[in-house]
């Protein structure tokens, strides 16, 4: 089974993602990527991780267009459609899902408060991609 995982940077709402899937089965091909990659992956997206023991520091933001020839059985985009417009895949894909989420890159305030924005998005992620991977 192969899985694409897509929003625009490819810096920490996909990559979490893909580490929560890693996380639930190896034996998945779970991929992630953007349609306009970060030079590198978010601090506190990699941070927030590494509390639940999955580390994603090593991951680097991909261009989608490094999957365009690939066959895919998923390609999961994960952007919140009511403040960004989410990618389009165009490459070779059985079944295309939108599971969204808002963006924690936007949050402010203290550092305390960034790191909640992060801790209750990655938990969401790992909802709702762990009911996803149930149902699969």
């Amino acid at each position: 089974m192969k899985i694409l995982v897509l929003c625009t940077g490819n810096s920490c709402r996909s990559q979490m993602a893909e580490g929560f899937l890693r996380s639930f089965d190896s034996r998945l091909g779970i991929f992630s990527a953007g349609t306009n990659p970060a030079p590198h992956a978010n601090s506190y997206a990699i941070a927030v991780m590494k509390e639940v023991g999955i580390d994603i520091s090593k991951n680097e933001p991909q261009s989608v267009d490094l999957f365009l020839s690939d066959s895919f059985d998923y390609v999961i985009t994960v952007c919140d459609d009511a403040k960004e417009s989410c990618p389009w895949f165009s490459g070779n894909v059985r079944h295309r899902m939108h599971i969204g989420f808002e963006d924690p890159a936007r949050a402010g305030g203290t550092e305390e408060e960034i790191f909640g924005e992060y801790r209750k998005i990655r938990d969401q992620i790992k909802e709702e991609f762990f009911k996803f991977y149930k149902a699969l």
